[in-house]
């Protein structure tokens, strides 16, 4: 039995969110969070204020939401068979993810709003740092269960160890990131992880 829309609901338009989520990121890396309106979004999106409104009661419900759909998915790392292979593999999402031409642009800006936005920053955690961290957390379990690293192992304190030096590297240093500084991180990181 297929269930039917009630007569007079709205249906969401998959195609029309992708338009809406395309023209958040556009926004956003043109003219930061604190000036990113609904209606720029809705013109530059070619739809009616109406259609953000029947997805988001806010913008900082859409800009989450859209951040989220991006960010989340970039966490995920297939079983590489070894601790090394999912490390490298992580570090190597981090750094796709941070170095991505849309969001390079809007990760500084966003990162300052938050600082001085409590629930844009609440919210960004919830919806993007927990289910990343929690990506993150699995992979590390896998190890765990690999006999790879002791039962008791810190796994809050392993993710920020090793999501932090790219972050690191490329947010706040600037620096380049050259052909094998990924591979060297994590020689490091399985000697700080003592494994």
């Amino acid at each position: 039995m297929t269930k039917r829309t009630p007569t007079g609901a709205a249906v969401l338009q998959p195609q029309v969110t992708r338009a809406i989520t395309e023209a958040v990121f556009d926004e956003l890396a043109l003219h930061g969070y604190g000036r990113l309106s609904m209606e720029a979004v809705a013109k530059r999106a070619e739809v009616g204020k109406s259609a953000l409104y029947r997805r988001w009661p806010s913008k900082q419900d859409m800009v989450v939401a859209a951040l989220s759909e991006f960010s989340v998915p970039l966490a995920e790392v297939e079983d590489t068979g070894s601790l090394r292979g999912d490390l490298l593999a992580t570090v190597t999402a981090v750094h796709d993810w941070l170095t991505h031409p849309r969001f390079a642009t809007i990760l500084p800006d966003l990162t300052a709003e938050a600082v001085r936005n409590p629930a844009l920053s609440e919210a960004i955690a919830a919806t993007i740092g927990e289910p990343r961290r929690a990506l993150g957390a699995t992979t590390l379990r896998r190890a765990v269960d690999r006999g790879e690293l002791p039962a008791d192992f810190d796994v809050e304190i392993a993710l920020d160890l090793v999501a932090a030096p790219v972050y690191w590297r490329l947010s706040v240093r600037r620096a380049e990131v050259g052909p094998d500084y990924l591979e060297r991180l994590v020689d490091h990181l399985l000697r700080a992880l003592q494994c």
